[in-house]
């Protein structure tokens, strides 16, 4: 029997190494180099536990037996993987917007 879920479980992981931890570190290192407003530091005290948990859930995902339990926590992660997104790329752009 061919696992329905093998494919979603690549895609996920790869969803939140490039998407989850990928601008959590760019957005690290423009606030640690002092390319982008201080403030948007305070944005990563949100968005760094959001791809933390995105990690752990993606990880529980993919060793997962249950292929309807996997699933849902592939989606899941992928929803955390967005609004880390959301919150990271968004807020920084904001406010370098508001402090130009």
């Amino acid at each position: 029997m061919t696992d329905a879920t093998r494919s979603l479980r690549w895609y996920a992981g790869l969803a939140v190494v490039l998407f989850g931890i990928g601008p959590a570190v760019m957005v690290t290192l423009l606030v640690t180099g002092g390319h982008t407003p201080r403030s948007v530091g305070f944005l990563l005290i949100g968005g760094i536990p959001l791809v933390l948990a995105a990690v752990v859930v993606a990880a529980r995902g993919m060793t997962g037996t249950d292929p309807e339990v996997a699933a849902r926590r592939l989606h899941r992660s992928m929803a955390l993987v967005a609004g880390a997104d959301v919150l990271l790329l968004g807020g920084n752009a904001l406010l370098r917007m508001a402090a130009a």
